[in-house]
């Protein structure tokens, strides 16, 4: 199906974006897609080097006329979310993504799609390919690790680009132009627990929470999705009063800058009240459903019979684990007080991973103020520090500070309107974006972002938009055509 990507238009941005798909790129395992980009410089005669740290970079002189022109820098991650549902065999190391055509979109078949930012890299394929398209002196930058660490963006030296102008190609809605975002860190919460023999006259069950929406959790922190570790948690904690419930495994969530979408524990519980439990099961069920019947019409909590475990989490431990993911945030903690329906703070309960002798909670914090990004990591391992659990934070990474004296946004603002007929938003966002690493080390860089409409990053439901693509690229051509002459 992805050859039918290859009759939309633009032609060759598809073409190059259809050949991203075929090719494996988990975060922090690039290496093919590196490759790619290092044989297309070559092959296309032009100046290609890779960092220390693993990034790509590719020049192309400026077409005739246009030599006195101020250098660009294209800017993509070449990594991709990797999230599939349960249901649906996919090997991210090695199967190419496999698309279809809906009314208007592209998508993937039950995993992420990776237009996130595999469209930023096919724009500038396509760029770098070109011999019919007038700009100044370009570099294509290619960072890698974008979404599990900013990996190549904190590994970003001062001598390596050239360029006072950088057109970040990774934000996500059409008429939308970004001159700011959050700044973030993560929460890794270690909570020692013993595990002991299952106790003899109980029955085995599986819960499962599913059917969620999922999402970014930057991007969708403020649309009121469920969170698959927090509803599950709730069952379960409702369910250990009641009915005297012994966890034995607790795994939901994958990624730390993801909305958990699924969620299962494996319990049991004692024998004479099997009938009970179902029945409170399927009530929690509907109470659940009429709670998100708006943000999440597909949520299902699942009750199966299981063969009996041999261990539970030791009961202190289950204590203080319940309780504690009970009382951790999640969701948007502050609105901006400067801009109107603007997140400024928020935390999201990503990922929780029984071990053998551990439990792994893994949370991600975000905020355009520094200081309130501080005080909510400072709840979140508050809220664990009274279990006793050991508590990590991540160096993490700046936000970047909007500019109002931006030559390139008032560029692409204006070039939007002339193309258009329609004004654009200008924006912070409340995502990270690189920018705010490439600002740090490029203090004088002048900086935008923008990208065609993807909805659903970072989950099985993310979609491209087909006619948002065509504009994406017209805009990205026209803004180089634009850009002042370098004085």
């Amino acid at each position: 199906m992805n050859e039918e990507l290859k009759k939309l238009s633009p032609e060759k941005l598809w073409f190059y974006f259809t050949e991203v798909l075929q090719i494996p790129r988990p975060s922090k395992k690039e290496e093919r897609i590196v490759e790619y980009i290092l044989a297309f410089g070559k092959q296309h005669n032009l100046e290609t080097l890779q960092d220390k740290i693993g990034n790509v970079l590719i020049r192309k002189p400026a077409t005739e006329g246009m030599e006195n022109r101020k250098s660009v820098v294209l800017q993509s991650h070449v990594d991709m979310v990797c999230e599939k549902n349960n249901d649906v065999e996919f090997d991210f190391e090695k199967d190419p993504i496999q698309t279809w055509i809906d009314d208007g979109w592209v998508k993937a078949k039950g995993t992420t799609l990776g237009a996130d930012d595999g469209i930023g890299i096919a724009a500038q394929l396509t760029l770098l390919a070109s011999d019919d398209i007038p700009h100044g002196p370009i570099e294509c930058l290619f960072t890698i690790d974008e979404e599990t660490g900013l990996t190549g963006a904190f590994g970003l030296k001062s001598d390596l680009l050239k360029s006072t102008i950088l057109l970040n190609l990774d934000s996500e809605d059409d008429g939308e132009l970004f001159i700011g975002c959050a700044g973030g860190k993560d929460t890794v919460i270690t909570l020692p627990c013993k595990k002991v023999a299952a106790p003899t006259g109980h029955k085995s069950y599986k819960i499962t929470v599913s059917g969620l929406v999922g999402g970014h959790s930057g991007d969708d922190i403020h649309k009121g999705r469920g969170n698959a570790n927090k509803i599950l948690n709730r069952v379960l904690w409702s369910s250990a009063n009641d009915f005297d419930l012994k966890v034995s495994v607790f795994d939901g969530g994958n990624l730390r800058n993801a909305i958990a979408r699924e969620a299962y524990a494996d319990v049991c519980i004692p024998d004479g009240s099997n009938q009970q439990f179902c029945d409170f099961i399927n009530q929690f069920n509907t109470i659940v459903q009429s709670e998100y019947k708006v943000t999440e019409p597909d949520l299902i909590i699942d009750l199966s019979k299981i063969d009996d475990v041999d261990f539970i989490i030791d009961a202190l431990s289950q204590e203080k684990l319940l309780n504690s993911v009970y009382a951790c945030p999640h969701g948007v903690i502050a609105w901006s007080a400067e801009i109107p329906n603007f997140v400024e703070t928020s935390t999201n309960l990503a990922s929780i991973k029984t071990l053998d002798d551990t439990i792994i909670i893994t949370t991600s914090q975000r905020s355009s103020v520094e200081s309130a990004k501080d005080d909510i990591c400072n709840m979140v391992a508050s809220t664990f520090r009274l279990t006793g659990a050991e508590i990590k934070h991540t160096d993490g990474y700046p936000g970047w500070t909007p500019n109002p004296n931006s030559e390139i946004v008032d560029i692409t603002s204006e070039t939007y309107r002339d193309l258009f007929e329609e004004e654009p938003k200008v924006l912070a966002i409340h995502a990270g974006l690189e920018c705010g690493l490439i600002g740090d080390v490029y203090p004088d860089m002048d900086m935008i972002s923008y990208g065609p409409t993807i909805k659903g990053a970072h989950s099985p439901d993310e979609r491209l938009k087909i006619d948002t693509v065509q504009k994406f690229w017209d805009l990205t051509v026209e803004v180089l055509r634009k850009i002042p002459v370098n004085n």
